[in-house]
Formats: C-alpha cells, structure tokens, sequence
C-alpha cells in the first residue's frame, strides 16, 4: 500500500493490518502501553467495525508498528499508534501517521484528533511537526494513572499531506 525509505532503516511497508498480524501487534501493544489492548478489542475493531481503519509497519517482513483510527462523519480519531521500541526514533511513526492521514483523505475526512498523555513530549513533538495544535485536556484520561490527556487536533490534514509530499 504505502512504501517508504527511511535511511539507517532502509524500507518499509504500510498496509492494511490483517488477522494473522493481531499476535505481532499484541506483542508490540504490551511493550508499548501499561493498559494494553485485548486480543478480543483488536478482532473487534479489525473484523467488526466498519468505522475502523488500521494499518500495520513492516521491515523486513515483521511488524514493527501499527496505527489505527475510526472515521466518524468528516473526522478521524487515531484510536492507537505504537511502534516497536527497538524501531523508534527513525520517523516509523511520522510515516504511519502520514498514511493514516492519507487514508482517512480517501474517505473525505478533512480533520484528525487524538489523545496524548501529558508527559508524552516526543509523541506531542511528532503531532505538531504533522500540522496537530492543542486544542484541550481530558482530565484522568488514563486509567492506570490517572493521568491527563491532551486533546490534539489537525483541521487540515490535506494540507499537512501536500506539505510533507513536497520535502
């Protein structure tokens, strides 16, 4: 679906996540996450909700990463996005946001929103470089510790694509 060359890492593969990806993106979900998706929660949003778009990263033949979102009316909502530890700090997941935004554009999606934690500066430094302002805080969001959320919004992904498509 989407290919990308990353220097240092070489290519990889964004597609569609498929079910025989689940028992890699789990493994990824439990390194990533104190509160981590069920094997259950993934089969539903993959197999059953027709809002849900997901995608998986691969290098090399192994997922690496993955990213998901519903799309509601005119808007998407990024439910998760994880990489791998051992692949962050590569631009993995400025890609994966990158085609996640592309593929809500297929469907006439206009704007993105997402939460973040607090304390996730690298993560708030990812979704602002992507055209993502702050647009409010959810208090407790995070039930393991009861943590903030901040609330991100990017009302012009379009625009976002057509800049980084131009670098």
């Amino acid at each position: 679906m989407y290919t990308y060359y990353i220097q240092k890492t070489g290519y990889i593969f964004i597609e569609p996540i498929r079910s025989y990806d689940i028992d890699k993106v789990l493994e990824i979900e439990k390194l990533c996450f104190s509160v981590p998706w069920s094997e259950e929660s993934f089969r539903l949003e993959i197999e059953k909700n027709r809002f849900a778009r997901y995608l998986v990263v691969k290098h090399e033949g192994e997922v690496v990463g993955y990213g998901g979102m519903w799309l509601i009316i005119d808007e998407a909502h990024i439910t998760n996005i994880a990489i791998h530890p051992n692949y962050r700090r590569r631009g993995i997941g400025r890609f994966l946001l990158i085609s996640l935004m592309k593929e809500a554009v297929k469907y006439g999606i206009k704007s993105m929103t997402l939460e973040v934690r607090v304390s996730n500066y690298g993560a708030q430094a990812l979704y602002s470089e992507l055209g993502f302002v702050k647009g409010g805080i959810r208090k407790g969001y995070y039930g393991d510790t009861q943590e903030d959320a901040l609330i991100m919004w990017n009302d012009d992904i379009e625009a976002t694509l057509r800049h980084w498509d131009n670098l």
